[in-house]
């Protein structure tokens, strides 16, 4: 195998696929890139046995063949070469001589028939959406994810697809992120899927904020996506998502509408101070005011005063404060409300003029 390509375009293919190859692998193979070279084009595979990613990239092709190459080794190699730069590749039974200008380097290499291969996820149902129409769904969902809890199921992020809507909802079990697209998805039925979370997140890394569509595929156990050149096939959570729209609370006779920013700042300010371990915050409320509270062990305190629209009964009710942050953090509007029943009930947290996105923060006792 050898081929000719430049820097720039080897760079932008191994910069897609390259976080789905753990630093720390099983198999000695999963620490490699599969590196196929046809007639005209380079296509690039990296997998975790978990997730796949593949990517594209247009060579000048002098000998076609396969081999795998490690995977970190390749890319600081090509990101360490001047822009521009022109690279060759010439591949053997057990080694790898790339060479850049007067720059030169031997890989070893493993045979490409030990690269594990991924099925391709066949039949199933198709989904074509806008890459910032997903992206903000993912945004505004995934960092509620749990990141290794027990209950695997919440290791990820709910894709609720119905003929008209497609929601993505997550949660850890003490809070929980729910955004919602209203379209038509050509499903006859209702379809709910659980991505891993590093699927989540790789995902995120390659939508961007643009019109152009996003390709989706699932069926057999697999998700399938094609973002531009690249394609990323995932293993799907077999499990049970929790009945997410029982936990969103109803019903709150206490309103909170305040500035968004303000609010955040101010959370951020008393947070510096709050318990390190169980990081809560202390709201009091009463007519048009907002009272933020912390301590911690060492006997600090902050105290931040909050002029906001309520007019309810007054209420003293705790939550984490970094939940509270980054709920308001992925939120666009100037103002927020905040809808409140008692001491012991979930808050639930909305943009003021858009209700596509709801977050459920559940209180804690300080």
């Amino acid at each position: 195998m050898k081929l000719e390509v430049g820097r720039n375009e080897l760079l932008s293919s191994l910069q897609s696929v390259i976080g789905v190859v753990e630093r720390r692998q099983t198999l000695p193979v999963l620490s490699n890139l599969l590196l196929d070279v046809g007639e005209e084009d380079l296509v690039v595979t990296g997998t975790d046995l978990e997730l796949e990613m593949v990517s594209r990239a247009r060579v000048r092709t002098v000998q076609p063949g396969k081999t795998t190459i490690p995977a970190r080794k390749l890319y600081d190699i090509c990101r360490g070469l001047p822009e521009g730069a022109e690279i060759t590749i010439d591949a053997s039974a057990d080694k790898a001589i790339l060479k850049s200008g007067r720059s030169r380097f031997t890989l070893a290499t493993l045979r490409a028939e030990e690269f594990p291969a991924f099925g391709i996820a066949e039949g199933g149902q198709s989904l074509t959406m806008s890459q910032k129409v997903l992206r903000r769904l993912i945004d505004r969902t995934q960092f509620a994810m749990a990141a290794q809890d027990v209950r695997y199921y919440l290791n990820g992020l709910l894709l609720h697809i119905s003929p008209k809507r497609v929601r993505a909802v997550a949660t850890d079990g003490h809070r929980l992120a729910m955004s919602e697209v209203m379209m038509d998805t050509g499903f006859s039925d209702d379809l709910q899927v659980i991505l891993p979370r590093k699927t989540v997140l790789e995902l995120q890394r390659l939508l961007e904020s643009s019109d152009e569509t996003v390709q989706m595929r699932i069926g057999d156990g697999q998700f399938q996506a094609d973002v531009d050149t690249i394609r990323l096939t995932s293993k799907l959570i077999d499990g049970r998502f929790p009945d997410y729209e029982r936990v969103v609370p109803e019903g709150g006779d206490k309103r909170l509408t305040a500035n968004r920013e303000r609010m955040r700042q101010a959370l951020g300010r008393a947070a510096i101070l709050a318990n390190e371990k169980f990081r809560g915050v202390r709201l009091q409320l009463e007519d048009n005011k907002l009272s933020l509270q912390t301590h911690n062990p060492e006997h600090e305190e902050a105290e931040e005063e909050l002029e906001v629209d309520y007019s309810g009964a007054p209420l003293e009710i705790g939550f984490n404060v970094v939940y509270l942050l980054d709920a308001l953090g992925v939120m666009d509007t100037d103002d927020f409300i905040m809808d409140l029943k008692s001491a012991d009930s979930s808050g639930l947290i909305q943009e003021s003029s858009d209700g596509d996105s709801r977050y459920v923060v559940m209180p804690m006792r300080l």
